[in-house]
Parts: C-alpha cells; structure tokens; sequence
C-alpha cells in the first residue's frame, strides 16, 4: 500500500502539473502514455512492438492521438484521420508480399489496438485544450467513480456485477461509484461555477451519471482483455498499479462519450 501511494502521489503529481501546463510538455506526455499502452497491448497478445505491424500502429495510434493540424497544419483539418487510415493502407500493402504470411485477419488486432488508443487520447487531448474545467470533471468523475465503487463494494457489495469479468465488482459497488461521481461533481460545479458547462443540474446528473457508467465499462472492457489473454496487469511501470491502461482505461472511454454528448 505504501508503494502504491507514493507511485499515485508521484505519477499523479507529473500526470496533473503537465495537463495544467499544457502545450507541447503535454503533448509530449500523452505521446509517451500512448506509446507505453501500445507497448502493453502487443505484449499482452505476445507480439513484437519493434515488429513492422507493431510500429505502423503505434506510428497510427499517435497520428490519431496528437493535434497533428497544430504541428502539420498543411494537412488540413482531418489530417488525424488521413495520416492513420494511410498506415493502415501501408499496412495492408505490405501485406501483399508476405506470401499469405500475413493475411487480412491479422491486421485487426494492431489496428484495433491503434484505434482504441488513440481515439481515447485524442479527445483527452482534445478535453484539455478545449476546457480545463471539462478536462478535470472527467478525471474526478473516474476517480470518484473508483473510489466509490471500491468502498461501497467492500462494505455493502453482495450482488456480483459481471463474475466471469471482474469476480470482485458488485453491483452495490457500481451504484456507490456512480452516486460518488454525481457528488463530486456537483462540488465542483459548485465551486467553480464560472467554469462549469451551463447545462443545468439535472442534466448534469444525467450526464454524470451515464459518464461513471462508461468508465465503469472501460474498466471492465480492459479487465476482459486482461482476463482473455491471461494477464493480471497489463503492465508494470507503476508500481502498485500496473500498467498504463490499469490506470488509463476508463478514461478511453469516457473523453470521447463526453465529445460525443457536446460537453468540448
């Protein structure tokens, strides 16, 4: 436990100082956790990331994360787009020439993987630049959600969410991280109501409250993978944490569900 909190206390110190920073030290951050999460992705599969396919969807995965019309702006406004469905195609060129080596099915997991990562990332991205406001509310929302799941869970938690998943989720767990979402975040819209969307606060409730839920999915989509391919974590770089997508997974799912209903 005490690793566990020094590795939070730590990670978490350089994860927040950077996304309040903003820029390129950011950018720069995000395209090292993107980076990792492919690396942790190909491994839990048992494949090489120096392999060709593994670099063409790490190289994919970054082209879809970072504001690439920031740094190559001749490309136009959907260069995101165009630059990973062009290592796609690259891809699947070279799959010509491995003599049925390599066929059409095996390019679904690296780019799958590519797609999963950075469409998370971009809109985490995307959150940041667009609001820091909308960019914490996430993050506290998903921690919330955790933590309140966790505590509630070991308390009152009898019914089993999804055993063959994740054994130790209940359903009493989930509802105590959705309601810790929702009190969390009218805090913070209380406090900092110049910044708060204007949306109302029975929609935000709503919102929140379907927000906690797909972090919870994330979570549990990310559990599935770890489960299917046999691993406990899906890495070790934190210490008492795991892996990048340990850490990262809910809000993969939650920054681009927060895009999708209109809040950046």
């Amino acid at each position: 436990m005490k690793q566990r909190i020094i590795t939070g206390v730590v990670a978490g110190a350089v994860f927040l100082g950077l996304a309040i920073l903003g820029g390129t030290a950011f950018h720069v951050l995000v395209a090292l956790l993107v980076m990792i999460a492919m690396t942790e992705l190909f491994k839990m599969r048992k494949l090489e990331i120096l392999s060709f396919e593994g670099i063409l969807a790490t190289i994919a995965a970054l082209s879809l994360s970072m504001p690439t019309t920031l740094y190559l702006p001749k490309l136009g406004t959907d260069s995101n787009l165009t630059l990973f469905t062009l290592f796609l195609f690259i891809m699947m060129g070279i799959m010509v020439f491995t003599n049925g080596k390599y066929s059409f099915e095996d390019l679904g997991f690296p780019f799958l993987s590519a797609f999963y990562i950075g469409i998370g990332f971009q809109n985490l991205l995307a959150a940041r630049e667009n609001s820091l406001f909308i960019f914490f509310l996430a993050l506290f929302i998903v921690w919330a959600t955790d933590s309140g799941a966790y505590f509630v869970g070991r308390k009152i938690g009898k019914t089993k969410l999804i055993p063959s998943v994740s054994p130790n989720k209940t359903v009493e767990g989930s509802l105590g991280g959705v309601i810790s979402a929702i009190v969390v975040a009218a805090i913070m819209v209380f406090l900092y109501p110049n910044q708060a969307p204007e949306i109302g606060i029975f929609r935000l409730i709503i919102l929140v409250a379907i927000f906690s839920i797909v972090g919870q999915l994330g979570d549990l989509v990310e559990s599935s993978l770890k489960r299917y391919f046999g691993v406990k974590d899906s890495g070790k770089i934190l210490p008492g944490h795991g892996g990048i997508l340990d850490r990262f997974d809910s809000m993969i799912f939650v920054f681009p569900i927060m895009h999708l209903l209109g809040l950046f």
